[in-house]
């Protein structure tokens, strides 16, 4: 069995990879409350912006961990279509979670529905990520921990939902986001531990594209979009400062003084 090392790179993935989970987490928690202070199309933008921020966030966590990831006696290559398609998965289970919470009148329904949905949906896709490594060997999994690593990203998703549906300011969204960073990153290292490689020692050639070729500049453009779309949040007023700013102006109007008509002269006989 090939040695696994999981941060090839010292601290720095590890490191790294938690603070896309915070980011992602946070970017989609204050979407989600925009999104719940707002009607109509506001309402499904801002779901939308939040489902790709957290999706796009989990899975940048875990590439970026995979970045760090190396087996002893072979090399690793990723199968390009399953790698993308496990982004589409991320952001597509998290959308129908979000979704659920933001257009659900049974709010407990559809916590515990969203959670359960968007952490099998989280499990997926770090599984079908792992499906698409390539390398000199058999990959099997420890039942146990998998199963753990499932209940860990279940009841991270929950949790996840339930901030969305119950955390205002921008501080509690702030320490919910590092709870939910810990969470997603004790789900993908769980998962990792059930790894099990028995290398197979070869001279060919392994089909994919390595790391540094695909995972390092996609995992660099979806961060790039977390740290632009965390900007864009930031600098729009939410509906309540919007409802400030036009109660201030009404207040800072002046006030004109209605026209009268001049009183009629008394005509000489």
């Amino acid at each position: 069995m090939g040695h696994l090392d999981h941060a090839t790179f010292g601290w720095l993935t590890p490191v790294l990879s938690y603070a896309m989970a915070c980011i992602g987490a946070a970017l989609g928690l204050r979407c989600t409350v925009r999104a719940l202070e707002s009607t109509g199309r506001s309402r499904r933008n801002w779901l939308i912006t939040a489902a790709s921020a957290i999706g796009t966030g989990i899975w940048t966590m875990h590439f970026v961990a995979m970045l760090g990831f190396g087996v002893t006696g072979t090399d690793i290559r990723y199968n390009v279509p399953l790698t993308i398609l496990s982004l589409v998965v991320a952001m597509a289970v998290v959308g129908a979670g979000v979704f659920a919470v933001g257009y659900s009148r049974d709010r407990v329904r559809a916590l515990l529905l969203g959670g359960l949905t968007t952490g099998l949906g989280v499990a997926s896709m770090h599984y079908l990520g792992m499906a698409a490594l390539r390398l000199h060997g058999e990959v099997t999994y420890d039942p146990l921990l998998v199963a753990l690593s499932v209940a860990i990203a279940v009841v991270a998703a929950t949790a996840a939902l339930w901030a969305a549906l119950n955390i205002k300011s921008a501080v509690a969204v702030a320490l919910a986001s590092l709870v939910m960073g810990a969470a997603v990153s004790s789900m993908h290292y769980t998962g990792m531990l059930a790894v099990r490689v028995n290398v197979e020692p070869s001279g060919g050639s392994l089909p994919g594209a390595t790391a540094m070729q695909f995972i390092f500049p996609l995992a660099v453009g979806l961060g790039s979009y977390l740290f632009l779309t965390s900007a864009f949040v930031a600098l729009t007023p939410t509906a309540r400062e919007r409802a400030d700013y036009a109660s201030a102006e009404r207040i800072t109007e002046p006030v004109t003084e209605p026209a009268t008509a001049p009183s009629p002269t008394p005509s000489t006989p």
